[in-house]
């Protein structure tokens, strides 16, 4: 067994967590108790990691922590050393990728409306692993949008894995902002007790 990569892993899971409490659950307050009119934007873009397949989220992540971007230019020039392919890469990545998953429990308990049956449907729209082990890549029969994002950046074409990733996240955003207005609408008929 690889202890290097164990000891790394569960540091990670141990740093992750600990920002994702920090950062989740004044969220999640936030969004269980805020009133503001456009709150469920808000939600959408918090649920996206959700909704988006991780290399959407991967490949953006990847160009946000990159030498050509104004984080990773400010990174490099105060620790002289990159973002991408880096632990602090991978701590800022995970917490992107968790944030829904801590957030969305949190503000769930916060205001007693159980969302695990939205996660759900959500989380089937971006699943990659399991479409990719059962359904192969094949072209025009089992490859999907984010099969095709993952062989766009696999072959180096950034400009059109952008393109596909541009469309499936405004698409996710869309369908997010539609489910997390009509939910807030619905749940507005019932009163609280």
């Amino acid at each position: 067994m690889d202890w290097q990569a164990f000891w790394l892993t569960f540091r990670l899971a141990v740093i992750v967590t600990a920002v994702l409490l920090a950062l989740g659950l004044p969220i999640a307050y936030w969004i269980a108790f805020s009133r503001w009119r456009w709150k469920f934007l808000c939600e959408a873009v918090v649920a996206l990691p959700i909704v988006l397949p991780p290399t959407v989220l991967g490949f953006y992540v990847l160009i946000a922590l990159g030498t050509h971007s104004p984080l990773g230019r400010w990174w490099q020039s105060m620790t002289g050393h990159t973002l991408a392919f880096t632990f602090e890469g991978l701590v800022i990545g995970s917490v992107l990728y968790s944030l829904p998953f801590a957030v969305q429990p949190f503000a769930a308990s916060f205001s007693a409306v159980d969302r695990r049956l939205l996660n759900a449907f959500a989380h089937t729209i971006g699943e990659f692993g399991v479409v990719l082990m059962v359904g192969g890549n094949i072209p025009g029969v089992t490859r999907t949008m984010s099969i095709n994002i993952f062989d766009q950046v696999q072959d180096l074409n950034y400009a059109a894995a952008n393109t596909t990733s541009l469309v499936l996240l405004v698409i996710a955003f869309a369908l997010l902002s539609v489910v997390y207005s009509l939910n807030r609408r619905f749940w507005s008929l019932w009163p609280r007790p």
